[in-house]
């Protein structure tokens, strides 16, 4: 397994390497203030565990689009609780779990809710591809 950033996983089923995006989250990017925190949280959660994949269609990049668990511990949702990643209200309008958990981490200032101004994934990548 790979993680490549903060709701994004590259896993090996059999000898296929499949691209696994976390539904209903959006992490910040690399570049991104809080990027490197988030991928570094998404691995302590995942990197060498076994997960189980919930499949919930494919996104435009072909990526399968899933709920990942670690044991009964949802990894998508344990993201946006620690504040490495905000609910994609766009594309999961009616996960309330994942609303409820950023409003609890923007109350408690955690993870990239501890910035004044945090700046959503798809504001800077809408901002960047401008620029």
């Amino acid at each position: 397994m790979a993680v490549t950033d903060g709701d994004t996983l590259k896993i090996l089923v059999g000898t296929t390497t499949t691209v696994i995006r976390l539904n209903g989250i959006d992490a910040p990017e690399k570049a991104q203030a809080f990027g490197t925190q988030s991928k570094n949280s998404l691995s302590s959660l995942a990197f060498g565990k076994t997960i189980t994949v919930y499949p919930a269609g494919k996104d435009r990049y072909s990526r399968v689009l899933g709920w990942v668990f670690v044991g009964s511990t949802s990894v998508n949702s344990e993201q946006v609780k620690r504040g490495f990643a905000w609910w994609y209200r766009q594309y999961a309008p009616k996960e309330a779990k994942l609303a409820a958990l950023e409003t609890s981490a923007r109350k408690a200032r955690v993870g990239l809710w501890s910035d004044a101004t945090p700046v959503a994934p798809w504001q800077w990548r809408s901002t960047s591809k401008k620029s």
